[in-house]
């Protein structure tokens, strides 16, 4: 789905959130999880304290139905994600601030 999104998927894979605890880990300055079975989940402490939020979305592995289907939960948790994204990207600079920065990513968990 990310390919025919026309999104590289070179050099991406699953992490586990113990690589970023690492010195060599990158900073991070926003840690946004999506997965809904996350939301009730404890999150590690993140070096350098990025602000966090979540934006929860069904997991499409888990649809049942045709391929076709099962394709389009994939398309539609794309889509969703990508509306939020370029929302957060359009954010005017004087809300990037690290608190109000995550407040607005919070804020986003409540836009379509």
């Amino acid at each position: 789905m990310l390919q025919s999104a026309g999104i590289s998927t070179e050099g991406l894979r699953s992490k586990s959130w113990d690589e970023f605890a690492t010195p060599e880990a990158p900073q991070m300055d926003l840690i946004i999880t999506v997965c809904d079975n996350a939301a009730g989940e404890v999150c590690p402490i993140w070096p350098g304290h990025p602000a966090t939020a979540h934006w929860g979305y069904a997991d499409p592995s888990e649809v049942q139905g045709t391929d076709a289907q099962r394709l389009e939960a994939f398309r539609q948790t794309l889509l969703a994600i990508r509306r939020r994204l370029d929302l957060l990207v359009n954010l005017p600079p004087e809300r990037l601030d690290s608190l109000v920065l995550e407040r607005s990513a919070r804020d986003l968990s409540k836009a379509a």
